[in-house]
């Protein structure tokens, strides 16, 4: 039946896979759920947000966004450096937390699974303790995630193959026993970006902290991006 299926969790798990498709250098497109990964951003930083309707609790969050009619050409060009000078200042302050509030695990245990996540032959790996803020929780060093045995990279095109062991299958099916504990792996925030001390260390180890490459000279001055939406050409798109 259709209603077996965990339909979300297949979703992001395919996006999570285009995404790393994505980022190989002979890739030109990205696959999956856009609409997924665009309300996303729109939910954690405020600078790239659109103008937002007002809408009923039970309605699903990315209705509300208005998706802008976006120039081409070179205001386009100039709009993308824009956005990536944004990104490569962007700071704690810059980012909402906790969108949904710093209890919206509780309403939705499985946020805090932590495993491979499938569809249909893809797994990907999901462990919260990755994103412990968006919990309300201090960041600490993520503990050594659940890895594939086994995987193939062609030396040409976006596809890849990831073997998993046949137990990893099971995780799913066993939530309670894969559930992190957020008490137990860290404590509430005082402040919403709170850290651990060495965080900072290990993941500039592991993450690019720049989209562009440092100039030379006096930093520039921090561009601002002001969304004017009319409701005149209200929706090319709703998402």
């Amino acid at each position: 039946r259709l209603t077996d299926y965990a339909w979300g969790a297949g979703a992001l798990a395919y996006l999570y896979r285009q995404l790393g498709a994505a980022t190989r250098a002979g890739s030109k497109g990205l696959c999956g759920c856009l609409t997924l990964l665009q309300a996303w951003i729109y939910e954690y930083f405020p600078l790239f947000r659109p103008s937002q309707l007002p809408q009923s609790p039970d309605a699903p969050r990315a209705s509300s966004w208005i998706s802008p009619c976006l120039p081409g050409g070179d205001e386009a060009r100039q709009r993308l450096a824009r956005y990536r000078q944004l990104l490569d200042e962007l700071s704690a302050d810059d980012v909402t937390w906790t969108p949904y509030g710093r209890d919206g695990h509780t309403d939705i245990p499985r946020s805090l699974y932590t495993g491979p996540i499938r569809f249909s032959d893809i797994a990907e790996g999901y462990d919260p303790s990755l994103c412990l803020r968006q919990f309300g929780y201090r960041q600490i060093i993520p503990r050594a995630m659940t890895v594939p045995h086994d995987q193939y990279r062609p030396a040409s095109g976006s596809s890849y193959i990831v073997f998993w062991d046949p137990w990893v299958n099971q995780l799913w099916d066993n939530v309670a026993a894969r559930r992190l504990d957020l008490d137990f792996a860290s404590r509430p925030c005082k402040q919403p970006s709170e850290i651990v001390e060495e965080y900072v260390d290990w993941f500039l180890t592991r993450s690019h902290p720049r989209i562009t490459h440092p100039t030379d000279g006096e930093p520039q001055p921090r561009p601002q991006l002001v969304h004017q939406v009319s409701y005149d050409f209200l929706l090319l798109f709703q998402i």
